[in-house]
């Protein structure tokens, strides 16, 4: 996701798993359809870990899906590892590749897999007299450190860089514990993530762009795929029957888009595509996004929507173009929890954010089907959520599709 640092918001509100109306001052009548069971809403605050955040929350919520407790899994333990790892490539390649951050979903598995997990209480990443993330100072210090590294001002790299680097990390967001205690028994980071119901090899992460085959992997072009991680390429429509499938199951999804879209309204509560949409994105920061109406908006009328509205439609097509020509970008990380539907039967899905609650629905918003047809990087699920015919043409096999 995008580099960009996040304004606060704060309340709180807990997702229940039965059916739920809601009105409000704009005009919308939200009733959930499906939900899954999902933790507590977080804030990642002044930082760019969307990415951590939204798959942090989508392994917590498996875990309670197969059976396990409901954890605050830490965030930040991953992020020092990635930020670690970054460096390590970025040297390796003489500066030439990304470095920032910003990451993508699929970094949590990785650190899953390579260094383990340990929850928020053991490492809250906050070690430098804030109470919330604010990552300016560091994301600062440390690119600009691995730049002068990369730069071999002394004609070569020298042997303690790394060890400088990870003092930043350690001084910023605390050192990596070897072992914890949790609940009466000692762990490793790895001992930890072992004793918990997540597998990373069981998920798989999808896409749609024409710009590779369909029903093959490819390594998805955007800036924070630095782990050059592959995802499987299918059309649009079973792109988001695997979401469909999913909810009605029981699983989450975790979700990547772009969400500087005018119609994108976090203190409304709801994303839309309206038709005859200028398809440029705002200018401006982060704030841009969130307000309930912008200067951009009051400037132009049919983006101040209250209530449902007619929406583009959108085709492959269109989607590969605002693709190619970056007007949708590796913007944002979030979790799919639901499926709902609005007064005139229009559906859409119940999205968990990280930017805190103190928002109409509590950290959640209601985004169309036409803004995630149009709008969708990829998503990450468990296999066994894929439909079948789906599951065949991707992996050669059918899956469970267990509902739990």
């Amino acid at each position: 996701m995008k580099k960009t640092l996040f304004l606060a918001l704060s309340a709180s509100l807990a997702l229940g798993a039965w059916a739920e109306e809601k009105a409000d001052s704009t005009n919308f009548v939200f009733t959930d359809i499906n939900t899954v069971k999902t933790t507590s809403v977080k804030d990642q605050n002044k930082s760019g870990t969307c990415w951590s955040f939204c798959a942090t929350s989508f392994v917590e919520d498996e875990i309670m899906r197969q059976g396990g407790d409901s954890l605050d899994l830490s965030e930040m333990f991953t992020v020092r590892h990635c930020y670690s790892d970054k460096a390590d490539r970025f040297v390796r390649m003489y500066g030439e590749c990304n470095f920032a951050g910003g990451g993508s979903a699929l970094d949590v598995p990785y650190v899953w897999k390579k260094y383990g997990a340990v929850p928020e209480e053991v490492y809250s990443g906050l070690n430098y007299g804030e109470d919330k993330h604010v990552h300016a100072e560091l994301d600062a210090l440390l690119s600009g450190y691995v730049k002068t590294v990369a730069d071999k001002p002394n004609k070569k790299v020298s042997t303690a860089w790394k060890k400088g680097f990870d003092g930043i990390l350690d001084a910023y967001l605390g050192e990596v514990p070897e072992t914890f205690t949790y609940k009466g028994k000692t762990y490793t980071p790895q001992s930890f993530a072992a004793s918990l119901p997540f597998n990373a090899d069981d998920y798989v992460a999808i896409t749609s762009f024409t710009h590779h085959p369909f029903y093959e992997e490819f390594m998805l072009e955007i800036p924070d795929n630095w782990l050059y991680e592959k995802y499987y390429n299918v059309p649009m429509e079973e792109m988001q029957a695997v979401v469909d499938n999913a909810i009605e199951n029981g699983y989450p999804v975790a979700w990547a888009a772009d969400v500087s879209e005018k119609g994108f309204k976090w203190r409304k509560g709801v994303a839309l595509m309206p038709k005859g949409k200028d398809t440029g994105d705002m200018d401006g920061t982060e704030l841009s996004k969130w307000v309930t109406l912008s200067d951009t908006d009051r400037a132009n009328k049919k983006y101040d929507f209250y209530g449902p509205v007619p929406e583009e439609e959108i085709t492959q097509e269109l989607r590969q173009q605002w693709f190619d020509n970056q007007e949708t970008t590796d913007d944002h990380g979030m979790e799919i929890v639901g499926i709902a539907t609005d007064q005139d039967g229009n559906r859409y899905y119940k999205v968990k954010n990280s930017w805190d609650t103190n928002q109409i629905y509590g950290g959640y918003i209601y985004v169309s089907m036409p803004y995630f047809l149009a709008k969708t990087l990829d998503i990450y699920v468990h296999k066994d959520a894929l439909p079948q015919e789906l599951a065949v043409k991707m992996l050669g096999k059918s899956v469970k599709n267990n509902k739990k």
